[in-house]
């Protein structure tokens, strides 16, 4: 069974753009969001995977993400994603024994920064960087199926 263990928060400062890869540009689109299963695809470059999570919140959640073709991709994140699709930037930094992906939204969610991290059980201690800020694990506005139909530049400020 594929279980995702993953903490997500604000990011406080962009401290740490300086020790980042060059970033990844991301198009992700959802073709279900339901109170049981998100169903998205997602284009990275020159590869699109098909993924399945479970959509309770918190840390821990079934994850089963699947290959696909590019142009598969594309033409599903045409025809069959509801709502918009999420763009955004991720970059990737090792810190420790731990690699923390920062994701940097534009277009509809523009202003939105958010940290994540795996881990590989519940319980495991890792150091938080300066940068990070409020944790938002399981507060599901900040959850990309949410984003697609919620955009952050909807939310109330």
């Amino acid at each position: 069974m594929a279980i995702e263990i993953e903490r997500k928060y604000l990011v406080n400062s962009m401290a740490w753009k300086v020790k980042a890869d060059e970033g990844t540009r991301l198009l992700q689109g959802y073709m279900a969001n339901t109170e049981k299963v998100a169903i998205r695809v997602r284009i990275a470059g020159e590869q699109a995977w098909l993924t399945l999570k479970s959509a309770s919140a918190g840390i821990r959640r079934l994850e089963f993400e699947y290959f696909l073709p590019v142009a598969d991709a594309k033409q599903m994140l045409q025809e069959f994603c509801h709502g918009q699709v999420i763009h955004k930037t991720r970059y990737r930094l090792p810190l420790n024994s731990h690699i923390w992906e920062i994701d940097v939204f534009h277009d509809a969610n523009e202003g939105l920064v958010l940290a994540e991290i795996e881990l590989e059980n519940e319980q495991e201690s890792f150091a938080l960087p300066g940068w990070i800020g409020q944790e938002v694990s399981a507060d599901i506005r900040y959850y990309n199926a949410y984003l697609s139909q919620n955009p952050y530049s909807t939310w109330p400020k």
